[in-house]
């Protein structure tokens, strides 16, 4: 049961990392695991309180829905659990083989390996760059830049890189964007720039992902460039990702773009079919799982974005299979997949659908919704419809804010407690809400 907890998140997490921006997926999703399925109740790993508060506040009704189209039943139930005491989540895929940890204590997954790293026309030239980064670091491509869209494999890369100079006795740091600039910033706050310098200088393979987030931070930008500069200059190497070229950062100070591309600049793109059904291959027999050529076949016949859904796609195939305790076949394969991509499809039209009855019951528009209007009428609309899309438990309160004319979860949090506590005592209130409800079903 833990190991099909871990597989049905992971799954999961493909499908949410859909439905959500990638800087919110990141945030809030990245370090979760499925820790047990038990009872009826999905129980999610998550690193601390702050994370648990805001998914059981924001994210419990999306996350709800994505595990019900995964799992039989109806009566499912989430539940946040904490890591304690400083302790990796159990229940984490792979967890007997423990994370190795780059200088500084950056995590690296063993399975982001060159072993494990498919190797297609889509991402070739990538490849071959980080290997021979990885064996004969600062000799060749120094910097190596290597942009892509999400889920395409840089990061991959970048750790496989990471791992390998370590087996080599070298010492490497591997750290995100985002994170060199967190740490820059507390650095300053604390005094500490003189520590901060030496801790990024002092290593002989700098690994930083997703750099574009330092873009538009002058102060950043201006330590990244003399970090960059020292470690060039002194032959030491240098690894950047993005999901652009260097040049397509347009916040970024020309200076420090024109060092980037002083390498190699190598694109990963999506993969085409061939490397697909390498993947797929690739990641069923990890699995243990023994798929059908023609399963195979159809999985990668899929148009997808990138490689992380394609695993997702697989994963949830696989779960689906042992829920219901029945073969993999193509049409298996197909139901399994369909069944997302409806879910998906019912989800983007749905608002609008929503918004349109309840509009059409207050005799206004779409757009008065969407809009700013704040007269009576219009505002008292606007809260039943905020209202009535919570009570579909198919979008968080943030999504439902996005949805109906960009306004804050605060917001659509006061709308629905008014409009709950006024139908106790409001008739036409009541039968307003019952209408929008019949209408709704009828549709």
């Amino acid at each position: 049961m833990l190991n099909n907890a871990a597989k049905i998140w992971e799954t999961a997490l493909g499908a949410l990392e859909c439905q959500l921006s990638r800087p919110n997926f990141r945030t809030w999703y990245a370090r979760t695991t499925g820790v047990a399925y038990e009872g009826g109740c999905f129980t999610v790993g998550v690193p601390n309180s702050f994370v648990a508060e805001y998914l059981e506040q924001n994210q419990r009704s999306l996350i709800e829905n994505t595990l019900m189209r995964l799992l039989p039943g109806n009566g499912l139930r989430i539940a946040f659990q904490v890591a304690g005491g400083g302790k990796a989540l159990a229940a984490a895929p792979r967890a007997e083989n423990a994370s190795t940890r780059a200088e500084g204590g950056c995590r690296f997954n063993p399975r982001y390996d060159f072993d494990t790293f498919i190797v297609g026309n889509a991402n070739r030239l990538a490849h071959a760059a980080a290997l021979s980064a990885a064996q004969k670091p600062g000799e060749g491509y120094n910097p190596l830049f290597i942009h892509g869209g999400s889920g395409l494999g840089k990061t991959h890369l970048l750790q496989a890189i990471g791992q390998a100079a370590e087996r080599a006795g070298k010492t490497v740091r591997y750290v995100s964007g985002e994170q060199f600039t967190s740490e820059f910033v507390a650095a300053l706050k604390d005094r500490r720039a003189d520590e901060f310098r030496e801790k990024y200088r002092s290593v002989d393979v700098l690994l930083v992902d997703d750099v574009q987030f330092i873009a538009g931070k002058a102060q950043t930008e201006e330590t990244f460039f003399h970090t960059f500069n020292e470690l060039h200059n002194s032959g030491r190497q240098i690894v950047l990702s993005a999901d652009s070229p260097p040049r397509a950062i347009l916040q970024m100070e020309d200076r420090l773009r024109s060092r980037f591309e002083w390498g190699l600049t190598a694109e990963i793109a999506p993969p085409d079919e061939k490397m697909r059904l390498s993947i797929l291959r690739a990641r069923a027999e990890e699995a243990g799982a023994e798929l059908a050529p023609d399963v195979l076949d159809y999985m990668a016949s899929e148009v997808i974005r990138n490689i992380r859904e394609l695993e997702g796609n697989l994963n949830r195939v696989l779960a689906y299979s042992k829920l219901l305790r029945s073969a993999i076949t193509p049409d298996m394969a197909r139901r399994a997949l369909k069944n997302l991509a409806l879910a998906e499809e019912i989800k983007s039209n749905e608002p609008r659908l929503l918004l349109a009855t309840v509009a059409e019951c207050f005799e206004l528009t779409v757009e008065d919704l969407l809009g700013r209007k704040r007269d009576k009428e219009t505002a008292a609309a606007r809260q039943v419809a905020m209202f009535v899309m919570k009570n579909q438990k198919m979008w968080s309160l943030g999504e439902i804010g996005k949805l109906v004319g960009d306004r804050t979860a605060a917001t659509v949090s006061h709308a629905c407690d008014k409009i709950e506590q006024e139908a106790e005592y409001n008739p036409l209130l009541k039968r307003k809400l019952k209408d929008i409800e019949q209408r709704l079903n009828g549709k």
